[in-house]
């Protein structure tokens, strides 16, 4: 990737209004550009070990930069980053996939599924206390706990109902979202190893991801 794509959002966060972005917009779309570029080979390395992604279309992959202001009382038009989803079945499919997201002074891969619907996150839990020996055996494997550690965000105070308080394993069931996440250094965005490090997290991350599909989809 080039250093003038996060230079982009760099003075777009200075700079969060229509008249600035209106007079940068060819620096934005060389921006979006590039970083659509990225994301196609991204999808294609990816394809290599997940074949369940598909045909990936990076700019369907990749999220507006466009801000929903209706509900916000931050009234900047704009995000001041770029991110893309690669998913089987596209971003609007509930299904756990791989993100890649650039942002002054936050750029990170994740993965899993981020506030998913009540009814898929009853399937994953269910999933996970069903087969929670593979479940472990996944989230506590040497490599994936020493680059992504623990799952990540918010948990129930109290267990989910439908499951045994006594379960070894309960505090598993109580995360809101099954999410892992990996900060990028902002001194690797431009050299030539960001892809490799990129998709070195991404196939780490591929069993947990395929864990929660087949709780999802019942498919493998």
């Amino acid at each position: 990737m080039q250093k003038r794509t996060l230079d982009f959002l760099v003075v777009l966060k200075k700079n969060n209004n229509r008249q600035w972005f209106q007079n940068n917009k060819p620096w934005y779309e060389e921006a979006r550009k590039d970083f659509i570029g990225f994301i196609e080979l991204l999808a294609l390395e990816i394809g290599k070990f997940d074949p369940a992604i598909g045909q990936v279309n990076p700019r369907e992959a990749m999220f507006r930069i466009y801000r929903d202001i209706r509900f916000s009382k931050d009234k900047s038009p704009y995000k001041a980053n770029m991110g893309a989803h690669i998913v089987p079945g596209g971003k609007k499919s509930g299904l756990a996939g791989y993100y890649f997201h650039i942002e002054p002074g936050d750029c990170f891969l994740a993965g899993g599924i981020y506030m998913p619907l009540p009814e898929i996150l009853k399937k994953v839990r269910r999933e996970i206390y069903e087969n929670i020996e593979e479940f472990l055996s996944i989230i506590e494997n040497k490599k994936f706990l020493d680059y992504f550690g623990k799952i990540w965000g918010e948990q129930l105070v109290n267990p989910p109902a439908g499951y045994p308080k006594d379960f070894e394993n309960i505090n598993l069931l109580k995360y809101k979202n099954y999410t892992v996440l990996h900060s990028i250094p902002e001194d690797i965005l431009f050299g030539n190893t960001l892809l490799n490090e990129v998709i070195y997290g991404f196939k780490l991350m591929y069993p947990f991801n395929k864990f929660i599909n087949y709780a999802i989809t019942g498919n493998l």
